[in-house]
């Protein structure tokens, strides 16, 4: 029945979120301004402009949401590039199902990053696809996303196994039509994840959970 598993990638592959928290909170102490995690919260799985807009709107900061995107994006570069570290599980998965189901990861984050991580990684052979929000108009919860990924794998969304770590990429992949498994992190595990298919604690249980969905009967 399940042809491919896609990846989220922040917080589910790599554990990247922190750095997120660490140059958001700089750039709002820059401002003299404190970043609550309430703020956080509402703006994890989301494409970059609209996560953005919501950081300069529940601060009130006196810039744009693409000059707040592009002061972030300087420092995100450097902290994808020297400290995105892979989280426990993520190779061993990949070895599992390499071969087995095609690979593909689906990220909110842009085009740039996804590259920079995956080779950082030394994983991007393991993928057929690597889908970032850079083309996306309307980013998670939405399930546009979803739905072009798995259109560009050349499945249905009934065929796709989806791994995210928020509610809100969550929410857009069970809303696409996938079979959603969420692997929350520290930063996400009190979110609702009441709607989704499987709930893991890790990567781990992730993949046994699956290993249970493909084999017969």
């Amino acid at each position: 029945m399940f042809q491919a598993l896609i990846f989220d990638m922040d917080d589910l592959m790599v554990g990247s979120e922190r750095l997120y928290l660490e140059v958001e909170k700089e750039m709002a102490r820059s401002f003299g301004k404190e970043f609550k995690m309430e703020a956080w919260e509402k703006m994890m799985g989301r494409k970059p402009i609209e996560g953005l807009q919501i950081f300069v709107e529940e601060l009130g900061l006196p810039i744009s949401a693409e000059q707040a995107l592009a002061i972030r994006n300087i420092r995100m570069r450097e902290k994808y590039r020297n400290e995105a570290e892979a989280l426990p599980g993520l190779f061993h998965i990949l070895e599992t199902f390499y071969g087995k189901l095609r690979l593909a990861v689906c990220t909110g984050a842009q085009q740039e990053f996804l590259e920079i991580v995956v080779d950082r990684l030394g994983i991007r052979d393991k993928f057929e696809l690597l889908q970032s929000s850079d083309e996306i108009q309307k980013g998670k919860p939405d399930p546009e996303i979803y739905q072009v990924c798995c259109r560009k794998l050349g499945f249905e969304p009934d065929e796709c196994i989806v791994l995210e770590d928020s509610s809100n990429g969550a929410r857009a992949a069970k809303r696409a039509g996938c079979y959603t498994i969420a692997v929350p992190s520290e930063y996400s595990k009190h979110q609702d994840f009441s709607f989704v298919d499987f709930l893991a604690a890790d990567l781990i249980q992730a993949e046994n959970h699956i290993l249970a969905l493909l084999r017969p009967g």
